[in-house]
């Protein structure tokens, strides 16, 4: 048959798993809705998706396979992602510093997120754990299709569609709590644990 659908509910199960893991992109998500509200939170989910459709194209055009053969390019883009994550990081560091004073400054204050949109495309589109793992786990679930790589398309759509979901899913959640998280203090503590978020993440993507 053209596709195999019989693989279908384990890639649900299977995508559900990963996309519920927290990672840098969530992080991103909820704090750029925290502070600059849903629109601002859905241009970034934007951002990300862009990143995220790229690296599936990669694979089912079988350069995913091409750059994973050529270490120095996924070394080069390991240190892109966490380079960048460090300099996330750094912003919000920034921001706590400049308004460490203040008393009013809530979600509001702080170092906002600019450009959402081009954030979470580079958040995205610089992870090289995002290729690797898209070329690790699409091609498993393959099953019996006679076209590879129209099954391998039907895959990362709905992939692709879980994970908006749930991230669409966050974002208005951020957005509806926002209200009740005011408070200097909160703000700050969700600052700081969004930098550490980040420097967590970058260690990793290096030491990986």
């Amino acid at each position: 048959m053209l596709l195999d659908l019989t693989t279908l509910p384990a890639f649900l199960i299977a995508s559900a798993v990963v996309v519920l893991t927290p990672g840098v992109d969530a992080f991103l998500l909820l704090r750029t809705s925290l502070r600059q509200g849903t629109g601002a939170g859905l241009r970034a989910l934007a951002g990300i998706h862009s990143g995220s459709i790229a690296q599936v194209a990669l694979v089912i055009c079988g350069l995913g396979a091409l750059i994973a053969n050529h270490p120095a390019v996924l070394s080069a883009l390991k240190w892109l992602g966490a380079a960048y994550l460090v300099y996330l990081a750094a912003t919000i560091a920034r921001g706590l510093w400049l308004t460490r004073k203040e008393t009013g400054a809530g979600l509001g204050g702080g170092a906002p997120v600019r450009r959402p949109y081009v954030q979470g495309l580079l958040s995205n589109i610089t992870n090289p754990k995002m290729l690797l793992f898209t070329l690790a786990f699409l091609p498993q679930f393959v099953g019996s299709a006679a076209a590879p790589a129209l099954q391998l398309v039907l895959l990362g759509a709905v992939f692709l569609v879980v994970a908006a979901i749930w991230e669409v899913t966050l974002v208005l959640a951020a957005a509806r709590i926002a209200e009740r998280l005011r408070r200097p203090r909160v703000a700050r503590s969700l600052d700081m644990i969004s930098a550490a978020a980040f420097l967590t993440i970058s260690v990793g993507l290096v030491a990986s």
